[in-house]
């Protein structure tokens, strides 16, 4: 078990910052953000080494290398790894927490890599992949990179293919984005609520650190989130939340599953199978905000 640091300033849409950010937050495992400059969705990644491979979960917003090098910062990592840990033929795999377009837009970058097992996106290569077969999705399976073995738990709700990993080495859990300080998007929401309760009696049987999803949205204001394709977010939240936090999800979830439609809380804000016009409203707000970002200074876009 270790115990890294996740005091970090993550970039968050200032102009001039690198495509990339990236943070060691121990000897094996990096996190990962997108800049909001390059797409305002500005996910993390997560890169796990383990002794006989790494897991690169999630590959980012944007396709092309030459404005979002990930294959270049990851081969940069994996080398800096096996600097302190010589081994031919190490493997990387690449997987995602699911498969909408802001997580997998990356993978043509490691279709020609060596030693690279690029994982689909849809619900069925999951399964395949990781051995999930009959027990999908209220199983959880074990995945090991080599002395540092995953759990991955079956995780749908906002997509059919989401998972959720834990990581026992640094009590990481994964959420992607099921849960997160932010919008909460579920369009199956029986499975959604079905999926949180998985998740906290999971975390009440062994030790979470950290609960981390994909993106933060809401600021430091309770309640409020940024509009959808701010790219700016000067007072966002931490990425990390708590297993208290997660629960108070679950909590909310199940309060809020008779009636359709978006719930704000402190904390996070829930779209239960949102309707077309709940849709429309999060959009205007979007496109209003950008309409105003361009009258406003540069470096004060998105708030």
């Amino acid at each position: 078990m270790t115990d890294g640091s996740l005091d970090v300033a993550w970039i968050h849409g200032e102009p001039g910052e690198p495509a990339i950010q990236v943070h060691r937050y121990d000897a094996g495992t990096v996190i990962l953000r997108q800049s909001k400059r390059l797409n305002y969705e500005a996910p993390f990644m997560f890169l796990l080494f383990g002794a006989d491979r790494a897991l690169l979960l999630d590959t980012g917003a944007t396709e092309d290398p030459a404005t979002f090098p990930l294959r270049e910062t990851v081969d940069g990592l994996v080398a800096e790894w096996l600097e302190q840990h010589p081994r031919e033929g190490y493997e990387l795999v690449v997987a995602h927490t699911h498969g909408h377009g802001d997580h997998v837009a990356g993978d043509v970058q490691f279709a020609d890599r060596p030693h690279t097992t690029v994982v689909a996106r849809e619900a069925e290569a999951v399964r395949d992949f990781f051995g999930f077969g009959a027990d999908w999705p209220t199983g959880s399976v074990r995945f090991d990179l080599g002395g540092r073995e995953l759990t991955l738990i079956g995780s749908p709700g906002h997509h059919a293919a989401s998972v959720t990993v834990h990581d026992p080495e640094t009590g990481f859990l994964l959420t992607g984005d099921t849960v997160l300080p932010g919008r909460l998007y579920a369009f199956d929401f029986p499975a959604f609520v079905a999926t949180l309760d998985r998740l906290v009696a999971f975390t009440a049987e062994h030790r979470v650190t950290h609960v981390i999803g994909c993106h933060v949205e809401m600021s430091g204001k309770p309640g409020h989130d940024y509009p959808i394709g701010a790219q700016f977010q000067p007072d966002e939240r931490a990425p990390q939340m708590t297993p208290a936090q997660l629960a108070a999800v679950r909590d909310a979830a199940a309060a809020v599953a008779d009636r359709r439609g978006v719930h704000r809380f402190d904390d996070f804000v829930v779209y239960n199978e949102p309707r077309k016009r709940d849709m429309l409203r999060l959009m205007a707000r979007g496109l209003a905000n950008k309409a105003l970002a361009r009258l406003r200074p540069p470096a004060a876009a998105g708030r």
